[in-house]
Parts: structure tokens; C-alpha cells; sequence
């Protein structure tokens, strides 16, 4: 009797876990559409603790050769990333100290045509899921006695799971987002090169009649009879 109510105790604590795992892992994601003028350029904040994962990914969908400039700045006004004329990316990277860190987008090369990027920032809040994750150790030690050890084991691959399970929705999540992006962009510039295509052809087609109509007039006068009085 005693070694079945541990064992549900077991399998509910697990479950527990799992609930408390999913919610601690799940990271946080700004989604945001921006519009940056001709010889502009937009910043945006994040403060986050050291060691935080952070990720930014970006798509510019619209204007001109869709190319902006892109430079991460940290708390400590040192250069982090930079790139120069760029339509997409993506670039992760672990926070080294606390504080703001900048995401800017320039626009500063066109002289006057907008720009309209898709972006996503992806932090990651690693100190508090340290915090949770040593609550509820201590939580779960101290009401499962002798069998915490192997709750520990079953609570640290149920851990490594939500975090490739997280990390792989993720992905898809923004992949989808930027097919969703590619897949517009496409088709506005197949629409473009098709209606382009359509007033060529056009434009061609009355030109052949044209010069058809101009060679019979022209034939019909060189063989017309004149007669002098």
C-alpha cells in the first residue's frame, strides 16, 4: 500500500513538473511590423540579467532592393553585431552583463524610399526559471523523502524535453511567420513582372498593327496610277 501511494505521488509530481516546466520555458516573443523612412533609423530596448538568452530575427518585405543596415549595441555601448545592406537574418546571443541592450535598423543609405521589416526579439528568462526550478526541487525533496534522487533523474529529462520541444515550436513558429513574408513578397513581384509582362505585350501587339496599317498605306501609294491633265 505504501509503495502505491509513493508511486502516484511519483506520477503526479511528475505531471506536475511537467505543467510547471512548460510555463517556465516558454519564452517571450515581440512580433512587431516597422516602417523606416529615407535616411532614418529605429531603435528598440531590451533590459534582461546576464546569461539571458536573447535572439533577433528579421525580414525586410518591403521597399527598394529590401536591404537595411542592422547593429546590436550592449549595456556597455560596445558593438555586439553589425551588418551592412542586409534583407534577413537571424543572430542569438547570451547576454554578458545586466542591463539595456539596443536593436537598431537603419535606413540611412536610401535616399528616398521607406523600408518595412517583419522582426522577432526571442528572450529567454533564465534567471527565473532558475529560481522556480530550485523551489520546487526543494518542494518535491522534502515531501518525497528517500525516492528524491530518482525524481531528480526523471525531472532532469523531463526538463532537457521541454526545452527541445520549446526550442523546436519555436523555430517553426518563426519559420512560418517568414514563408508567410517570403511567400507575399513572391507573389507581389510575380504580380509586378506578370502585369509588366501584360503591357509589354500589348504595347507590342499595337505597335505590329501600327506598322501593318503603315506598309499598306505606304505599298498602296506606290502603286497608285497618277494621271496628269
Amino acid at each position: 500500500m505504501m509503495m502505491t501511494n509513493l508511486t502516484i505521488f511519483k506520477s503526479k509530481s511528475i505531471a506536475i513538473w511537467a505543467l510547471i516546466s512548460i510555463c517556465c520555458f516558454v519564452n517571450i516573443v515581440h512580433s512587431y511590423f516597422l516602417v523606416i523612412d529615407a535616411h532614418g533609423e529605429e531603435c528598440f530596448f531590451e533590459r534582461v540579467a546576464s546569461g539571458t538568452k536573447m535572439g533577433l530575427t528579421f525580414e525586410v518585405v518591403e521597399g527598394g532592393f529590401l536591404d537595411l543596415d542592422l547593429s546590436i549595441v550592449g549595456p556597455d555601448h560596445k558593438e555586439i553585431h553589425h551588418e551592412e545592406r542586409v534583407s534577413s537574418g537571424k543572430y542569438t546571443f547570451a547576454a554578458h552583463m545586466d542591463g539595456d541592450y539596443q536593436y537598431c535598423f537603419g535606413n540611412k543609405m536610401s535616399s528616398m524610399t521607406p523600408k518595412v521589416v517583419m522582426f522577432s526579439m526571442d528572450v529567454e528568462e533564465k534567471a527565473k526559471l532558475d529560481t522556480k526550478d530550485g523551489q520546487h526541487h526543494d518542494s518535491l525533496a522534502s515531501a518525497s523523502g528517500s525516492s528524491g534522487s530518482s525524481n531528480t533523474n526523471d525531472h532532469n529529462k523531463l526538463e532537457e524535453m521541454v526545452k527541445e520541444l520549446t526550442s523546436g515550436l519555436s523555430s517553426v513558429k518563426h519559420e512560418q511567420e517568414y514563408m508567410t513574408v517570403r511567400d507575399r513578397i513572391h507573389r507581389q513581384i510575380n504580380d509586378s513582372t506578370n502585369s509588366r509582362v501584360l503591357l509589354w505585350a500589348c504595347f507590342e501587339a499595337l505597335l505590329l498593327v501600327a506598322i501593318t496599317l503603315g506598309q499598306v498605306f505606304y505599298l498602296k501609294r506606290f502603286f497608285e496610277v497618277r494621271r496628269v491633265v
